[in-house]
């Protein structure tokens, strides 16, 4: 009940300040029956656990604020509703942008704070619970994906430089963002390309470049959607055409590869050595070659036969390097 009571009193005040009427410690207490030192207390509470930009006017003798923007967060939220955000703010650390994890901190920091007035919990203490490890990905400038998630909330062109590192050449496009993709820890700008005149997918570590476009562009008719892009180009099983692999992997490591998923309609056997065989379909075998090189000895490739022999051709250009 004290909880709701204390928020009434904020609600109140902001409301007072919202309708320039320039509310002080003493209306505050004769508002509530409360004394002016808890007043105080309470105006002191909104500007320092709730964030409040409050300014004390002499000449009016009451409080306003300083940025006219501020609003009061919406206090009464579920027990899982706080966990999601708590969560969030852990799989945060993976965003390439500190100004847009300190947004999300200050914003959870309001939550908690009313969510529980007495003692809220440390934001400290959730950090040491949860966190987020990337491995293998690639750097992305600050500014550019500060930028790349500004124009694509408020759909607006880019103009950017793009270097290409197969043919090591840097290109001048316009672009219209549509989609961001984090793959495997990586980021990825799913936009239509005003030079080919399709969906391209840009790498944000290969943006050199970047500044806003005049306007936004318009978009082609009978464009592909972008989930029917990404589902052809990124992953195991991407394209339009696919080929069933089988891979037999050995009983070292078969229980850490029983637990992984591959591809969501993929298929395990087990065999009475302890190994299994896995079944996925693929596009291509680029993605997969990376994957079942990682393993070693510890994996053999039963099918297609062109996948085995790529493998025994790469596994033979690498014994000639350790020669």
């Amino acid at each position: 009940m004290g909880k709701k009571l204390a928020f009434e009193r904020y609600n109140w005040f902001h409301g007072q300040i919202k309708a320039n009427r320039y509310p002080n410690a003493r209306k505050l207490a004769e508002k509530f029956e409360i004394s002016e030192k808890h007043a105080q207390r309470e105006i002191e509470f909104m500007r320092e656990r709730l964030y409040a930009p409050l300014l004390y006017d002499p000449g009016r003798r009451g409080y306003r604020y300083e940025d006219d923007s501020y609003e009061l967060p919406p206090v009464w939220f579920k027990e899982d509703e706080l966990l999601a955000l708590c969560l969030s703010l852990r799989l945060s650390s993976t965003l390439p942008d500190r100004k847009l994890k300190t947004a999300l901190y200050q914003l959870l920091e309001k939550f908690l704070t009313f969510r529980f007035l007495d003692l809220s919990p440390s934001l400290r203490d959730i950090k040491e619970k949860v966190s987020v490890k990337n491995v293998e990905y690639y750097k992305v400038d600050e500014a550019i994906f500060h930028k790349v998630v500004d124009s694509l909330f408020r759909n607006e062109g880019l103009k950017i430089s793009y270097y290409t590192p197969h043919k090591d050449e840097i290109t001048e496009r316009v672009i219209q963002p549509l989609h961001l993709l984090c793959y495997m820890g990586s980021w990825h700008l799913i936009a239509f390309c005003t030079l080919k005149g399709d969906l391209r997918d840009f790498a944000l570590s290969r943006i050199r470049t970047i500044e806003a476009g005049s306007k936004r562009i318009g978009l082609p008719k009978g464009l592909g959607s972008v989930k029917e892009y990404i589902n052809k180009n990124f992953g195991l099983m991407s394209g339009d055409e696919s080929i069933e692999v089988c891979l037999r992997f050995g009983p070292e490591v078969s229980p850490w590869i029983s637990e992984q998923i591959w591809f969501s309609g993929q298929e395990i056997s087990r065999n009475e050595d302890g190994s299994i065989c896995l079944k996925f379909p693929v596009a291509d075998f680029r993605e997969v070659r990376r994957e079942i090189l990682r393993y070693g000895a510890n994996v053999e490739v039963l099918s297609p036969p062109e996948l085995r022999e790529e493998i025994k051709q790469e596994i033979a250009r690498m014994s000639k390097v350790y020669a």
